[in-house]
C-alpha cells in the first residue's frame, strides 16, 4: 500500500478514535511499523526493520499496561495505570 494511503488511513482511524462518538476502539499495531503523531490530524505510518530497528529503539520507551490515550484541546495525552473500573468511574461517553 502506498505511503500516502497508509497515512490517510492512519489519520482517519485516529480521528475516529479521538472522537467522542466512538466509545471503544481497537488499534491494530503491526510489528516493525512506526506510527508517528505530529499533532491534530497529522499522523504518518512507516515500515522499518533491520538496522532501523536498533536506531529507533534508542528513543523507545515501553508503554505500560492499562495506559489510556486521549485528546484534550487538540493535544494527545496518555494516563498510565488506569483500570477499566477507574475509567468507568469517570463516566466517559
Amino acid at each position: 500500500m502506498a505511503f500516502l494511503s497508509k497515512t490517510t488511513i492512519a489519520t482517519a482511524a485516529f480521528a475516529i478514535i479521538s472522537s467522542q462518538a466512538l466509545s471503544e476502539a481497537c488499534w491494530d499495531f503491526k510489528s516493525d511499523t512506526a506510527y508517528m503523531y505530529r499533532g491534530p490530524g497529522q499522523m504518518s505510518v512507516r515500515e522499518f526493520g533491520g538496522d532501523h530497528r536498533s536506531a529507533i529503539m534508542k528513543y523507545a520507551a515501553k508503554v505500560p499496561k492499562n495506559t489510556v490515550f486521549f485528546m484534550k484541546d487538540g493535544e494527545l495525552y496518555s494516563a498510565a495505570g488506569m483500570s477499566e473500573n477507574s475509567l468507568n468511574e469517570l463516566h466517559l461517553e
